[in-house]
């Protein structure tokens, strides 16, 4: 078992920045494939990034390329999304994911192990 618990959600102007954090428990972090998702009032959840269990690889969804940049620290159990030049558009609830494997899948029905999210929001 997985316990997630992300952090770091606001209120923000257009443009302003934050880093959301996922905190995991257990000892065997480092094998999951960790991943970050997005649900906006009325709309699906949508993959944002992921990133495998080394931190070598990682792959985002278009409309963030360039200003998200997902990581992890594996000492502290934890995987990070910074998010600059943050849009309207990215308003939603954020949520960490895990699950075993070497490669990030965009589908949330792939993952395992979520966290409860955290709301960002992001005034024009």
């Amino acid at each position: 078992q997985v316990q997630l618990v992300e952090s770091g959600g606001g209120l923000v102007q257009a443009g302003a920045s934050l880093r959301l954090s996922c905190a995991a428990s257990g000892r065997t972090f480092r094998s999951y494939v960790m991943g970050w998702f997005r649900q906006a009032p009325g709309k699906e959840r949508e993959f944002v990034a992921g990133i495998s269990p080394s931190g070598s690889s990682t792959k985002y969804t278009d409309s963030v390329k360039g200003r998200f940049t997902i990581s992890r620290d594996n000492p502290k159990n934890t995987v990070y999304l910074q998010m600059n030049s943050l849009k309207s558009e990215d308003t939603a609830v954020y949520y960490c994911a895990a699950r075993w494997g070497n490669k990030a899948p965009r589908y949330s029905s792939e993952y395992t192990y979520w966290g409860q999210g955290t709301q960002v929001i992001v005034s024009s």
